[in-house]
């Protein structure tokens, strides 16, 4: 094979261990640290690398754009960097692959560190890439330096990563990126960080000699005699209920399927939501933040004689504020991460392992066992999926004007088609969400799969994100915003619905711009009540100073067709009837949807208020 011209899209440039470039040159110039940066990454399927240029990364940006020349790896440009790991987290939840951002040396790394931070309270794999001035510079100011002798970047992302070092040699790079994929990818996952000065991204380097993939699948570890243990407790538990976490994704539909076999019905934490049917005649609906009163109450009835949380942190916003209606001595709790179990000490038994693998035991150990359920409070509600004990659920159809938030969540939720991606953003639209939006044709649980592919295949999902997704740890304003953009990037197949406000449509709008230049279809819906809501409300709930709250009147449609996109105002309910969602959900670019809601509507957020101690 020739050694002095770069590969075209279709050149096999693939030895035995996998996709590794046995180049000395590209294009007769010599194979970089960077080039053999982007050909480890180019190795384990990455897509994209979310970011912005600047001069101390400039390395791999022509690293890049040599990659895609050849078919592989593609920038895409965010407006801010923050959107950028916004964008990764984005593209990481809708994969279950490595998202993948990069800024510039000082205040590009700085701006990133809001994204990063996250991802690693919300356990998303991210591979963080910052540059810095060449080493030779260092402690001589030089512009925009953020070593340890600088704004120390390195040090400040310290806190929020998994795995966090400076390149400062060639020769390191092979084993610091293998130590960081490993520490991204396996648990407790979430970002890790490199940094780069720009002169060792610029040394000359040999090419790619270690296949990584192998070395980065999931193990399938599951703690036998503890999976051993929870089936005993099941088999001799009269009535059961589940609570599916946000790490449940891959295992979500044997789950399901888990429910139906031992006859117990489920409730779901708000980042689980988005992996059940409302419709599954065994739900019982959300608890935690903007949860609803029958969650509560399935776990609260004095019947119950085991609950298994799968999949769960057990913070302040999935456990209900701690509630010892979820953390008691029923309680078993399912997880991979210790960093999760060690928050449910009380619990009569912790099942450590991947939750796919535990799931797939447990159906060989109870696969003759099979009951109706017959849980006391299912006999209450013939329809228990569309009768969940919703506050004020009148609201949601009503036709007031403004319109009424509820009203919004339903029809969202009949306006777009089952497969569309819901993303909720921090503060009121999130618990809006939450408590109110449903989609009605999903399926009741996972495709069955038969012949020899059945059990390998069994419970897995496309996607790990479900159809809905919010942050619930770390929880920043604009999230959704950048993180829509890296879902609608993963997966160009489906509509991708924001669900956003207008204070953080204010901070971090910007990231249409990116949804417009790559065509991406993106529908940002924007609650606008000119206020920040959750601020707001709480301020009047905890009967505080009402102060710094209030939003100036903002005509988002006009924001966004400045940048390209088109965009809708709905004032009234009767505005939703001139949205051709069709063409909309086919159109290659984003569209926004102005929505003016009823600014005196209060979220769902009494969990807040008590758990901050303020609830009066």
């Amino acid at each position: 094979m020739p050694t002095n011209t770069e590969l075209a899209p279709d050149d096999d440039s693939r030895n035995h261990a996998g996709d590794v470039i046995q180049l000395n040159t590209i294009n007769d110039k010599p194979f970089e640290v960077a080039d053999l940066l982007i050909a480890y990454l180019e190795q384990i399927g990455v897509e994209y690398i979310f970011g912005v240029p600047g001069g101390a990364i400039e390395p791999l940006y022509n690293a890049i754009a040599r990659s895609s020349r050849r078919g592989r790896i593609r920038p895409m440009l965010a407006r801010h960097e923050s959107g950028a790991a916004f964008m990764a987290d984005g593209y990481a939840r809708e994969t279950g692959k490595l998202g993948v951002c990069c800024a510039t040396s000082g205040p590009g790394a700085t701006n990133i560190i809001t994204g990063v931070a996250c991802a690693y309270d919300n356990s998303i794999p991210l591979l963080v890439i910052t540059g810095q001035p060449a080493l030779p510079a260092f402690g001589k100011r030089a512009l925009q330096e953020s070593s340890c002798t600088g704004i120390d970047t390195l040090g400040m992302l310290s806190h929020c990563t998994h795995y966090n070092s400076l390149v400062s040699h060639p020769e390191q790079l092979e084993q610091k990126i293998i130590n960081a994929l490993m520490r991204a990818t396996r648990t407790p996952r979430g970002p890790v960080h490199l940094s780069f000065p720009v002169d060792v991204f610029r040394s000359p380097s040999k090419t790619a000699a270690y296949d990584l993939r192998a070395l980065l699948q999931p193990p399938a570890m599951q703690d036998e005699n503890a999976t051993e243990s929870l089936a005993r407790l099941v088999r001799d538990s009269e009535n059961v209920v589940i609570v599916i976490g946000g790490w449940c994704g891959e295992a979500a539909g044997v789950i399901l399927q888990f429910a139906e076999i031992v006859g117990a019905t489920f409730v779901t934490t708000p980042d689980g939501k988005g992996f059940i049917n409302p419709a599954h005649p065994l739900y019982r609906g959300v608890f935690g933040f903007a949860g609803h009163t029958s969650a509560e109450a399935a776990l609260r009835v004095e019947a119950v004689d085991l609950i298994i949380a799968i999949g769960t942190s057990m913070g302040e916003w999935t456990s209900s504020g701690w509630s010892e209606s979820l953390l008691n001595k029923k309680l078993v709790h399912i997880d991979e991460s210790d960093d999760h179990l060690a928050r449910s000490p009380v619990a009569r038994l912790h099942v450590r392992g991947r939750i796919l693998s535990v799931f797939g035991r447990l159906a060989e150990l109870m696969r003759d066992m099979r009951r109706p359920a017959h849980f006391p409070i299912m006999s209450s509600l013939q329809e228990p999926n569309r009768n969940l004990v919703l506050d004020e659920s009148e609201k949601c159809a009503s036709d007031a004007v403004p319109i009424k938030p509820q009203r919004l969540m339903r029809e969202l939720g009949q306006l777009f088609p089952e497969s569309t991606r819901f993303l909720a953003d921090a503060g009121n639209s999130m618990a809006w969400a939450v408590h109110y939006l449903q989609l009605w044709d999903r399926r009741r649980s996972e495709r069955r799969i038969s012949g020899k592919d059945r059990e390998a295949a069994i419970g897995r999902r496309k996607s790990e994100g479900g159809w809905l997704r919010v942050t619930v740890d770390f929880a920043p304003m604009g999230w959704a915003i950048g993180g829509a953009v890296g879902t609608a990037a993963a997966n160009r197949d489906v509509p991708v619905v924001c669900i956003t406000g207008d204070g953080s449509m204010l901070m971090n709008g910007q990231e249409i711009s990116s949804a417009v230049a790559e065509e991406l279809t993106v529908i940002f819906v924007v609650l606008n009540d000119a206020a920040l809501g959750m601020v707001k409300h709480g301020q009047q709930l905890a009967r505080a100073e009402r102060i710094a709250f209030k939003l100036p009147a903002t005509d988002f449609t006009a924001m966004a067709r400045a940048m390209g996109a088109d965009a809708y105002t709905i004032r009234s309910p009767d505005d939703f009837a001139t949205l051709d969602m069709d063409a909309i959900c086919m159109r290659k670019g984003p569209t926004l949807i102005d929505v003016h809601i009823d600014s005196e509507e209060v979220p769902p957020m009494s969990l807040r208020m008590r758990t901050l101690g303020t609830l009066v």
